[in-house]
């Protein structure tokens, strides 16, 4: 058995997995960006797991740059644990191996592995949460680049550039992601007309109020998708997968694929080299099969292989 993590800016998803990729039990916790307490969340909930069960490892799932050693170069949202070791840090603390990969690429993995990518040999993985975040398989094998940091997909730049400060206020992640870019942006729109609004924490809200009519809502859920459509043709264009799958929490909302289906097409078939192709050799896009669980089942797989040999 083992226990997997999939750290994200907001939460921590945690669960008990066996050799074959199947959840026994599973939960979530806060994400605390202090090291003492981001540790001490982790440990317990290893030592619980380990009053019932055997646990031979422990698979890491997490955002940002991760080297091989499990050294984070970067690490998402979560700036205080950039330059944290959590391979070397978990293995002294509880004496198991730990294995760590970058978020996106751990859903590939698992796509790969008991997922929607069984039989294929280039596709890409989008995750869609705090930020944006990608993985690539070329040849049957994840393309990590020079660095480890191939597939910052939400680095990308999809409009004119502002003439003063960050840049990255018009990139994927700031414009196409579900909580730095979709909540983030509703928020601001509402406190602009009315400093007391209570923000709006969960995308799911914003969706839902869109399906009910409410304009400001449905604005900025329509431009949201057109952003995120305009990453995904600048990477089918520049990839040729064989198919794009969305993963992250967003992943499992109906609502949201149906959407992002009708404006992707719309995208697509107003450019006119695109639409010619379509049909032919644009990738469709597709939720991952193993949705809000990805993350969890890719990096337990990671270390299962570590463990078997």
């Amino acid at each position: 058995m083992y226990v997997g993590f999939d750290i994200g800016g907001t939460t921590i998803k945690y669960g008990v997995l066996d050799e074959c990729g199947t959840i026994l039990e599973k939960g979530s916790i806060e994400t605390k960006y202090e090291p003492s307490a981001f540790y001490a969340n982790l440990l317990k909930i290893i030592e619980e797991a380990q009053r019932n069960y055997q646990i031979n490892g422990i698979g890491i799932s997490a955002p940002g740059i991760v080297q091989k050693d499990g050294f984070m170069l970067t690490a998402g949202a979560i700036k205080p644990l950039y330059g944290e070791n959590f391979k070397q840090k978990l293995e002294e603390l509880t004496g198991l191996p730990v294995t760590v990969e970058n978020d996106a690429n751990a859903v590939a993995i698992a796509e790969k592995w008991i997922g929607n990518a069984i039989d294929l040999e280039n596709y890409l993985c989008l995750v869609l949460g705090t930020g944006v975040g990608g993985g690539i398989v070329i040849n049957g094998k994840v393309y990590r680049g020079a660095h480890g940091m191939a597939g910052e997909f939400g680095w990308m730049m999809i409009d004119k550039l502002p003439e003063t400060g960050n840049l990255e206020a018009v990139s994927i992640n700031r414009r196409a992601s579900v909580v730095d870019g979709l909540v983030r942006l509703y928020n601001e729109a509402r406190q602009s007309e009315d400093e007391t609004a209570v923000p709006v924490r969960d995308a799911r809200e914003i969706f839902t109020l869109a399906e009910s009519g409410d304009e400001r809502a449905i604005e900025m859920t329509k431009q949201f998708y057109v952003d995120l459509s305009v990453g995904l043709v600048n990477l089918i264009s520049c990839f040729d997968p064989e198919v794009i799958l969305i993963g992250g929490g967003v992943s499992a909302n109906e609502h949201f694929h149906r959407e992002l289906q009708k404006t992707l097409a719309e995208v697509e078939k107003n450019h006119a080299a695109i639409n010619y192709l379509r049909g032919k050799t644009i990738a469709p896009v597709r939720p991952t099969k193993l949705k809000n669980d990805a993350g969890l089942i890719g990096a337990v797989y990671q270390v299962h292989q570590v463990v078997s040999k």
